[in-house]
């Protein structure tokens, strides 16, 4: 088996736990292990917060206390003043062999009665797998450590903090940094993760590519991409012919700006099925897309026959209007990317979906697709989208912070960009043309969900550069065009 890339392979608790076991097997100690973690996180701080001189670390019982007392140990042993702060009276396993060593080497505890001065505090309180609130002690130190002001580095995962499910516990630390030890756990990545974490940094332990090449990642983050160059002879019908289907009366501006959004990426065409009163509109703002007036289904079947991908659902209302045109969309077989009431429409009318289709909902829709309610989907991301792209028999892009895009065979990969800036009207239709576009130039349901919601991120953090609060769907449009052609938007 290929040894994955530590960078962008995310592992589930439980694996994470298997190659520490699988290391410790293999001949390197527990205690060892804490050490190297120690060893990277002490660096870490060095790096961030070089002028720190007092150092506070709160410890747990568990492995990650271990980790904190060893930190603090380094800590002193540079000429650092550093306090440990415990919510136990005793440490297990290595921890307690960790917790002797700094005693020994003259450092002083107190319980966690009171959130000692510091220039920088370390979270070492717990590590991964915690699936319950913390209370008592610990409780109260989360909280007192998030109402201050100084940095927070967290050590593998910020105390709080679900590290299969990105679900962030009341209360949970918010960090400045964290780095996490051995493998990247997926929970870092989608739901709260991204809020608790602050800067992400990797630290492996150094162990052997061996152990992980045993262990396959349970998912992956997105890498940086583009399409390549056209060949010099390339012509528009070459690079495919996007439909879109939607803008119901007052809603012209959904289906106009997901056409668009193909466009920018590079289909050759982009034809619009939509309400007549929105035909003049979209000319006036955009004339390379080509407007149609559709009163009724029959009306669709010579778009349908020249379109190459659909983009159903933006504005498209879910009156009889709406309900004709998306089931005379699904029954042409075409390759389909669904979105807004496109999902709607399907989860109150459940069928097969033509192959190399990609669903795009929110959790909302996707509580609406799966018969349950949006906590319970937010509860646990993965398993929603594996669940939904299984039952669909379709590529499936969950959105949110930390987009997840999955496939029926339970591949998922994760979005590690964008920004909330981007929760605002518009952002989907842009998604879902970006998608159809990369699917009209010959890319697979797969591929251009994962291009497709990279390119979209990725664009929503460079035109966020002049300020989240404000910005608009149409604002990616020049740096998705830079992004997709693998240049910097600038």
């Amino acid at each position: 088996m290929a040894h994955p890339d530590p960078q962008t392979a995310l592992f589930t608790t439980a694996q994470v736990r298997a190659l520490d076991r699988a290391a410790i097997d293999g001949g390197i100690p527990g205690i060892q292990l804490m050490e190297r973690a120690a060893h990277a996180a002490f660096e870490l701080l060095r790096q961030r917060w070089p002028q720190a001189r007092n150092v506070g670390v709160l410890c747990g019982p568990g492995n990650n206390g271990g980790d904190g007392f060893l930190l603090a140990a380094l800590a002193r042993a540079a000429g650092l003043q550093a306090q440990g702060v415990v919510v136990a009276e005793h440490s297990t396993g290595d921890a307690a062999l960790a917790r002797d060593r700094f005693l020994r080497e003259g450092g002083a505890v107190s319980p966690a009665t009171v959130l000692p001065d510091a220039d920088v505090y370390v979270d070492a309180l717990f590590g991964s797998g915690l699936n319950r609130a913390p209370v008592g002690a610990a409780a109260d130190l989360i909280k007192a450590l998030n109402a201050q002001q100084q940095p927070v580095l967290a050590l593998d995962v910020p105390s709080g903090l679900d590290s299969d499910t990105g679900v962030a516990f009341e209360p949970c630390v918010r960090a400045s940094a964290t780095i996490c030890f051995v493998g990247w756990k997926r929970g870092l990545f989608t739901g709260r993760g991204s809020d608790q974490c602050g800067e992400r940094t990797l630290a492996t332990l150094d162990i052997p590519d061996g152990v992980f090449a045993a262990q396959l990642p349970d998912a992956a983050l997105l890498v940086p991409q583009a399409l390549p160059p056209r060949p010099r002879a390339s012509h528009k019908g070459r690079n495919g012919h996007v439909l879109a289907i939607g803008g119901d009366l007052g809603a012209g501006g959904a289906v106009r700006m997901c056409g668009e959004a193909a466009a920018r990426v590079g289909a050759g065409l982009v034809s619009i099925a939509t309400r007549e009163a929105n035909v003049g509109a979209i000319l006036a703002a955009r004339p390379e897309l080509m407007p149609h007036g559709v009163h009724v289904p029959r009306n669709l079947e010579p778009l349908l026959t020249r379109a190459t991908v659909l983009a159903l659902g933006p504005g498209l209302g879910q009156d009889d209007w709406g309900k004709g045109l998306w089931q005379a969309a699904l029954d042409a077989g075409k390759p389909t990317v669904l979105d807004a009431d496109g999902l709607n429409l399907l989860a109150a009318t459940p069928r097969a979906l033509p192959g190399q289709s990609v669903l795009t909902p929110h959790p909302g829709e996707a509580s609406r697709l799966l018969g349950r309610s949006v906590g319970d989907v937010e509860s646990d991301r993965f398993s929603a989208a594996r669940t939904l792209a299984q039952k669909y028999r379709a590529v499936v892009v969950l959105k949110g912070a930390g987009s997840l895009i999955a496939d029926p065979d339970g591949r998922v990969a994760v979005c590690p960009w964008g920004n909330p800036g981007m929760a605002s009207g518009g952002m989907g239709d842009v998604l879902t043309g970006v998608i159809a576009g990369l699917v009209a130039q010959g890319q697979g349901a797969w591929e251009a969900a994962c291009l497709g919601v990279g390119l979209h991120a990725r664009a929503g953090d460079l035109a966020a550069r002049a300020g989240e609060r404000g910005l608009l769907a149409s604002d990616l449009f020049p740096y998705l065009r830079a992004l997709v052609n693998g240049r910097v938007g600038t």
